[in-house]
């Protein structure tokens, strides 16, 4: 287990900065919104994703606001200000406002009256601190009004500064409310985190674990993908084996080692990474492995090809680099530089390896040319057609390949005479 930093001592009365002049909250978008919903009557906040990224530095992208308006209310002051107004979940106090093609969900303070797992009656509030009470982890339960300033009613940003998530009150309850929140616990650690996992949400997230079956395939797919690829991904996924919860989520046992050696990798080359990839290198051993993983997450057709194509069985051996030209043209860039990361991280050799960096950055340097032979070009040969076309072309296309892409058309032309000359023969 990789050895976790120790977390800042940091007071847990810690007061936030003003986030006054932040760019998100200066969007024309974002002004009109609190400007629909401001008056003599009520408060808006902006909350959550958006409030702690910026704290963090990290960009902002989608904004949800607090408020403690009425979802009536909401849409008649939206459109009133010639916004859109969506009801897209009224007895939950939600409203899509749209401004300038920009959606935000504008939710009523709420707290929970009776919980039914996700589900729950919850009645209206214009108590921060209630609605807070009700969310996931207290870095998650920060406010901001429009011109900046900060409301952290539950202690969210010493525990954002310390690098510690933390769930709000009982953990166990919190789970229990959603058991997504377990893997939202790791992906926020390997996100937001940066000392050790904070041992009562750890502990919870253990003992609730078997409420992770309960979960669709889609939730937990998205969830792991994010999680594969935040900054601290290796440290989750570790933990997340080490207290049995990993083999679960997979189905199978992990490849730590190569998904640590990838994730280096990566680094050494200033890649940016795919999560598909990264479960490749995690989790499969054998072809059956990629298929049994598209079905288990229910991937994208895009995600199985991937997946697909790092089943299959390859070469780890570091290629030469007309051997590596050959596969760049068969497979192309992208699958190319994907089999080549997962070879590099399967050998011995280090994420520094200086030939292993040359053949998997290939692509950078070298564009695979076009084969310049057509059907036509065929036919202008003798009586050929339908499939002999075709295997003719394809057998000039090997005799190029094998002679390493120097043949013209001119001479590609003689290697196709003389193999309608065989073939006459």
């Amino acid at each position: 287990m990789a050895e976790h930093d120790t977390p800042q001592d940091v007071p847990q009365d810690l007061p936030p900065p003003s986030l006054d002049g932040a760019a998100w909250l200066a969007r024309p978008e974002t002004v009109r919104v609190f400007a629909a919903l401001s008056g003599e009557t009520g408060a808006t906040r902006a909350v959550g994703g958006a409030v702690r990224n910026a704290l963090l530095g990290l960009p902002v992208a989608d904004v949800d606001f607090a408020t403690t308006i009425h979802p009536e209310a909401v849409i008649a002051r939206a459109r009133k200000a010639g916004l859109k107004a969506i009801p897209t979940g009224l007895p939950h106090g939600t409203v899509t406002v749209v401004a300038d093609g920009v959606s935000f969900e504008v939710t009523t303070l709420r707290r929970d009256v009776e919980t039914f797992g996700r589900h729950a009656t919850v009645a209206f509030t214009e108590d921060w601190a209630e609605d807070a009470a009700r969310r996931d982890f207290t870095i998650n339960a920060l406010y901001a009004g429009a011109d900046g300033t900060l409301f952290d009613p539950l202690g969210g940003y010493p525990d954002l500064v310390a690098g510690r998530v933390r769930f709000i009150g009982d953990a166990v309850l919190r789970i229990k409310e959603d058991y997504l929140r377990i893997l939202r616990f790791f992906r926020f650690n390997a996100s937001f985190g940066w000392g050790a996992f904070d041992a009562e949400g750890l502990s919870a997230c253990v003992r609730e674990r078997a409420g992770l079956r309960q979960l669709s395939a889609e939730r937990v797919a998205s969830e792991l993908k994010r999680l594969l690829v935040a900054p601290r991904a290796y440290e989750a996924v570790y933990v997340l084996f080490a207290f049995g919860l990993l083999c679960d989520i997979l189905g199978a046992v992990p490849r730590l080692s190569r998904f640590a050696r990838l994730i280096e990798i990566e680094a050494a080359l200033d890649r940016e990474p795919n999560a598909i990839l990264r479960l490749a290198a995690l989790a499969i051993f054998i072809p059956e492995d990629a298929k049994r993983l598209a079905r288990r997450f229910k991937l994208s057709n895009a995600e199985r090809a991937l997946l697909a194509l790092a089943g299959v069985p390859f070469d780890e051996a570091l290629p030469s680099e007309a051997a590596a030209k050959r596969k760049l043209y068969r497979l192309g860039p992208e699958n190319y530089a994907s089999r080549m990361l997962l070879a590099w991280a399967t050998s011995d050799a280090p994420a520094t390896d200086p030939d292993w960096r040359r053949a998997a950055t290939l692509a950078e340097r070298w564009e695979p040319p076009v084969f310049p032979l057509r059907g036509p070009d065929i036919t202008a040969l003798g009586p050929f057609s339908g499939p002999a076309i075709g295997e003719m072309l394809r057998a000039a296309e090997q005799c190029w390949i094998d002679g390493g892409f120097k043949e013209d058309r001119d001479g590609l032309l003689a290697i196709a005479g003389k193999l309608a000359a065989a073939r006459d023969a």
